[in-house]
């Protein structure tokens, strides 16, 4: 018998996008006007116009293949748009596709949404009963998982409330616990869990695991948070712009997604920064991320090594500098510095090409997911040569720490984190 429990072959879903130009105001004679013409294409055929077509066609997902496993801990990953929604929505049999066929071999419990297939005026209670139904168990099922149902959830003062006073942290404690009490075969859990504290997200990547690995269901989770998607799945599909770009095991295909799209600042040509200041015969003119194995990256993840390649350009015939010291700075995007770089010093002679590059590496990036920016500080015998202290932004995506499942802990707190950077190989001449 095939442990195969979803195939999906030439999956499409399309969409129709209507446009409509909208006017800012429509006045009185606009109307009347409009009305004058109705009444004479209505008895002149040949004045009246073909309407435009403002329909266009949208392919929210083209093309999907792929096939799961018994037990498999599936993490579907892409960036906002790629159709990671869409595709759980149709393997949920909430919507049906274009084209393509699904096999699926089990029973299927969905939680997609913040309540989703919760009566807002039932109670909690009422609606284990309910959802429990529309997943399709018996009453004899229900009552047999009610107490660890409840249990889960820690929602027992609230238990005999209507569900619309509940909070959504309060909605998805609920609603999982239902989903995974009631013993389906496959699970499919979509960013929705963000929702709940950190405490709750660790009890449900627990349970996820238990559901997989001792019961031997499969689970189809979507996150944006790649801690979670590193502690809990085997496998990982990539989808990009509604297609399965790759498929492979967590890490690899974590850096993949890291180092597609665009990135949030373009830093093939720093020349382009105007919030600098120095002499400026030694000028930074070009920056990498780079990851552990020096590959360049669009963006860093939280608690993996970090490089910051430095490139240099010279205006000066003979570019023979002295006593330099180069520092790079991590700030809040207030403009706060957050972390601190040791600098690098060198006091003999050093002559500097066009082109030549010095690395900065951070062993552990200690920074929660979101939006930074980079100072860098270049100065050579005491005289300032070149200080960019804004307009080079950078994202971090959350990674996992501590290899626990968490994100970072840190965050920006108001103080200066200090880091041990290491200074690689520079590409640099003695004089």
């Amino acid at each position: 018998m095939s442990d195969t429990v979803i195939r999906v072959e030439n999956l499409g879903k399309k969409y129709i996008i209507g446009h409509q130009q909208q006017e800012r105001y429509t006045a009185l004679r606009d109307v009347l006007a409009n009305r004058a013409k109705g009444i004479t294409q209505l008895f002149n055929p040949k004045f009246s116009k073909k309407p435009s077509s403002n329909l266009e066609e949208f392919w929210a997902l083209k093309d999907v293949s792929f096939e799961v496993k018994r037990g498999d801990r599936i993490g579907i990953i892409g960036r906002n748009g790629a159709g990671k929604s869409t595709l759980l929505k149709i393997l949920s049999r909430i919507t049906e596709p274009t084209e393509g066929r699904i096999s699926i071999k089990g029973r299927v419990a969905s939680l997609l949404e913040v309540g989703t297939g919760f009566h807002p005026e039932l109670t909690g209670r009422e609606n284990i009963y309910l959802n429990g139904a529309i997943l399709g168990m018996s009453k004899v099922e229900i009552r047999r998982n009610f107490d660890e149902i409840v249990a889960f959830a820690e929602v027992e003062k609230f238990l005999d409330t209507p569900v619309k006073r509940y909070s959504s942290g309060m909605y998805v404690r609920l609603a999982f616990a239902v989903a995974a009490h009631l013993e389906p075969e496959i699970l499919v859990v979509d960013e929705v869990l963000a929702v709940g504290d950190a405490a709750f997200q660790k009890k449900c990547l627990g349970k996820m695991e238990d559901v997989a690995e001792k019961d031997g269901r499969t689970v189809l989770f979507v996150s944006h948070n790649m801690a979670m998607i590193q502690n809990l799945c085997n496998y990982i599909i990539f989808l990009n712009r509604g297609q399965v770009q790759a498929k492979g095991e967590p890490n690899s295909m974590i850096q993949l997604y890291l180092n597609t799209g665009a990135t949030s600042q373009d830093w093939s040509d720093l020349h382009k920064i105007a919030q600098r200041r120095g002499e400026g015969g030694l000028r930074f003119s070009k920056l990498e991320l780079l990851d552990d194995q020096k590959n360049s990256i669009n963006a860093a993840l939280s608690g993996e090594p970090l490089g910051i390649r430095l490139f240099f350009s010279t205006s000066l015939a003979k570019p023979i500098f002295k006593n330099c010291r180069i520092g790079v700075a991590i700030a809040s995007v207030s403009g706060v510095n957050i972390v601190l770089s040791t600098e690098m010093t060198c006091q003999e002679e050093v002559h500097i090409r066009d082109c030549d590059f010095i690395d900065f590496c951070i062993k552990k990036l200690p920074l929660t997911d979101g939006n930074y920016s980079l100072s860098l500080f270049a100065e050579s015998n005491g005289i300032i040569q070149d200080w960019i202290t804004e307009g080079i932004q950078f994202s971090v995506e959350g990674g996992d720490f501590y290899g626990t499942g968490k994100p970072c802990p840190f965050g920006y707190q108001g103080k200066s984190v200090l880091v041990d950077f290491s200074i690689a190989k520079n590409s640099y001449e003695y004089a």
